[in-house]
């Protein structure tokens, strides 16, 4: 029995490589990581101003990026954060998986990491603008409301956690922490009864 992924392309079961290639090709984009790296009571912030078509344009985030084909979540994250800050992470912490789902893209699966040790010096990013930013500011940046969560959860000291995000257009819709509703409806995030 075989315990593979492929999809069936005739009848009789046979398959091809381009179309295994392809579904894990689809499969890989859908997998990302995103790290906070943090330096005295700071957090590297990027603000992504530089791409077109980018669904984080203006907003505020961490670094990171989608998986290549065989990576690791850690060989993501290592190699995401040299690509994006010529840093190398010495230190890193898995502290949970993020599940965005939103009414324009295919959900996401993102790592979240912390990293508190590196090595090098901070290069310019071509995605945007890297700055550090204190940790108490960052929740004031434009960045998306269910990243305030997560926040929330790396100042807490939570322990590993699983978060689904869903958003409608930028608005927040639904917020789900290991497996509780937090966020049920638009109608609750907006403060109505």
């Amino acid at each position: 029995m075989e315990c593979g992924f492929y999809l069936r392309i005739d009848g009789e079961g046979r398959h091809e490589k381009e179309n295994k290639k392809k579904a894990v090709m689809d499969m890989r984009s859908n997998l990302t990581t995103l790290c906070y790296i943090e330096k005295d009571d700071s957090y590297l912030m990027l603000h992504r101003v530089k791409k077109e078509n980018d669904i984080n344009r203006d907003k505020w985030i961490g670094v990171g990026g989608h998986f290549e084909t065989g990576e690791s979540p850690e060989e993501c994250l290592l190699r995401e954060v040299r690509e994006e800050t010529g840093l190398t992470l010495t230190s890193w912490k898995l502290r949970g998986v993020i599940t965005f789902g939103t009414d324009t893209y295919a959900t996401e699966y993102m790592f979240l990491y912390t990293a508190d040790g590196y090595a090098g010096t901070l290069a310019e990013c071509d995605e945007g603008t890297l700055e550090w930013v204190k940790k108490s500011a960052v929740c004031n940046l434009p960045i998306w409301e269910g990243d305030k969560i997560f926040f929330r959860l790396l100042e807490e000291g939570a322990d590993f956690f699983s978060l689904k995000l869903t958003y409608t257009g930028n608005r927040l819709t639904e917020a789900v922490l290991n497996g509780q509703s937090i966020l049920r409806s638009s109608e609750e995030h907006h403060g109505k009864p």
